[in-house]
């Protein structure tokens, strides 16, 4: 290892040592006794394997734009209000260029390069300028960015519903009595194998140690050679990436409109604060919890209907919080006074 490696994992671990572990004990079995329980369930019901698959299909969904808004929270800390928007605008690039004849796995993997350099532009033009003057202003910022991004979506492909080609196609899959519809296991995949890419990239990569020193002790990583502005500018390129997956991911579930990902951005900060703001893994198991959590209750909880979802999210999100205000992964600072 290089001495700017060792520099740089020194860094890193400044933080680690001011905090206390993530995931206590009781949190790590409560996640086993969950999953167990889902094993056990999916083994005895066919509607309930169903429900769950298509749950978190839906929750590696909401995990992707969780994930992101973490990412940026860590570098930041602060929530980006824009990031449901831009997923969208980025989800209307695709479509534009599938328009434009190309096939839709091309248009994907353009999209997600357009998206890079768009969040990239967007953290040097827009968010560089105010980031080290307060919070509120980079709220600010981004409740800006919303507004604007939103209304450029309009003026150029206008509000009405617009349809893209499934990407998995519409085949159903069946193994004994359940019906796996391979939509939803393509989701899955892509959304979690783009999560698996961005934490090999952290964890295993000059670059991702590079970040994560630069989001968790800019100061420190200045001193030690670290372009912590460029840090945090692919950061957020990073984060558009993930949020253009999780845009692309939903839209096959429903019509691309302007709107499309405004509930998703809440489920996605729902998932965040219940797996811990400052937890990556956290907001991937968050998410998926979420998305299993609501699909089950929509199948048998009989007043769960779909206007609730929203409502029923939030109160389980307040249920935790009242109990690990940190959230299941998040860890307490410890300062000295």
């Amino acid at each position: 290892m290089t001495t700017l490696a060792r520099r740089l994992g020194g860094v890193t671990q400044t933080r680690k040592s001011a905090v206390s572990t993530g995931a206590s004990v009781p949190v790590v079995l409560a996640l086993v006794g969950v999953a167990v329980f889902l094993v056990v369930g999916s083994l005895s019901s066919s509607i309930f394997a169903q429900q769950t698959v298509a749950g978190l299909a839906q929750g590696a969904i909401f995990g992707s734009l969780a994930l992101a808004l973490v990412l940026i929270y860590r570098a930041t800390e602060v929530i980006n209000f824009a990031q449901g928007e831009l997923a969208m605008a980025m989800t209307y690039v695709g479509y534009q260029l599938t328009i434009w004849g190309l096939s839709y796995w091309l248009a994907f993997a353009l999209t997600l390069v357009i998206s890079f350099i768009v969040g990239v532009a967007i953290q040097l033009v827009v968010i560089r300028p105010v980031q080290h003057r307060s919070v509120i202003a980079v709220v600010i910022v981004t409740v800006g960015l919303f507004i604007l991004i939103d209304g450029l979506v309009t003026w150029k492909w206008g509000a009405d519903l617009k349809f893209m080609r499934a990407p998995f196609g519409n085949t159903v899959y069946h193994v004994g009595n359940v019906a796996f519809a391979r939509q939803d296991l393509g989701v899955l995949l892509v959304s979690i194998l783009s999560v698996i890419l961005l934490g090999i990239l952290f964890r295993f990569t000059k670059l991702g140690l590079a970040m994560r020193a630069a989001a968790l002790r800019p100061a420190a990583a200045s001193l030690v050679g670290v372009r912590v502005n460029w840090m945090l500018a692919i950061g957020w390129g990073l984060a558009s990436v993930l949020g253009a997956v999780a845009g692309l991911m939903t839209e096959p579930s429903q019509f691309l409109q302007p709107t499309m990902m405004q509930p998703i951005l809440l489920y996605a900060f729902a998932a965040a604060v219940l797996g811990g703001l400052e937890s990556p893994v956290g907001a991937v198991i968050g998410g998926l919890a979420v998305g299993v959590f609501l699909n089950l209750t929509g199948q048998y909880v009989g007043f769960a209907t779909s206007e609730l979802r929203l409502p029923i999210a939030f109160a389980v999100l307040l249920i935790v919080l009242l109990v690990k205000p940190t959230g299941l992964f998040g860890r307490k600072q410890v300062r000295r006074v």
